[in-house]
């Protein structure tokens, strides 16, 4: 199993969990529970995929995440009552596969020999697109079009990536890294309420 491999997997188990997460907080149905982790699972990569002109996307050619966000969401209604603080336990596993998935849609833009500006803007969409469209399945309004610090992470962590990238740093310390860049970003923006500038006045 490669790094990359590795990183997708978990990326995709955090990612379907938070979306478990959310839909138990607003009372679905098992089904609906399955269904809202299976999309935020997949909804990045499947857009990556299709973006890049790959066919079938991955998650089409390889059962394993099918199994995986099925265990993922079995995991999260299990231990629904030990997770007490469902929006902090949301926000987490947000946070992770936001890290995770901003670095593994930057790399496929590298590898797909695009311009870097490319590559981010796939990097970012990748990590953000599941959660959009949990957010609007379950009628909020995503956190990317909120004021929160969100996409500008991503960004963030996918210019440190190609940076490291660039200079030929050893493979799994640039994924590390800069998963943790998009994480901390995240984390710090949101325990010291930093936000991007609003346009509108408080009028």
């Amino acid at each position: 199993m490669t790094v990359f491999y590795a990183l997708d997997i978990l990326g995709t188990i955090a990612f379907a969990i938070s979306g478990a997460l959310m839909a138990m907080n607003k009372k679905m149905d098992p089904f609906g529970v399955f269904f809202i982790g299976f999309v935020t699972a997949v909804g990045g990569g499947t857009l990556g995929d299709v973006l890049i002109g790959k066919q079938p996307v991955i998650w089409m050619n390889d059962i394993t995440y099918i199994f995986l966000i099925g265990f993922a969401v079995i995991i999260a209604i299990i231990f629904r009552k030990k997770l007490k603080h469902l929006q902090k336990s949301l926000f987490l596993f947000d946070t992770i596969g936001l890290g995770i998935f901003t670095i593994t849609g930057t790399e496929i833009g590298i590898n797909a020999n695009f311009h870097p500006i490319i590559s981010i803007a796939l990097g970012t969409m990748t990590a953000c697109f599941g959660g959009v469209i949990r957010d609007i399945l379950c009628n909020e309004v995503p956190v990317l079009f909120r004021k929160e610090i969100y996409a500008t992470a991503c960004i963030f962590g996918s210019i440190s990536f190609i940076i490291l990238y660039h200079f030929h740093i050893e493979q799994t310390i640039v994924y590390i890294s800069t998963s943790l860049i998009v994480i901390a970003i995240r984390l710090v923006a949101v325990k010291y309420h930093l936000s991007l500038p609003t346009i509108y006045s408080k009028n």
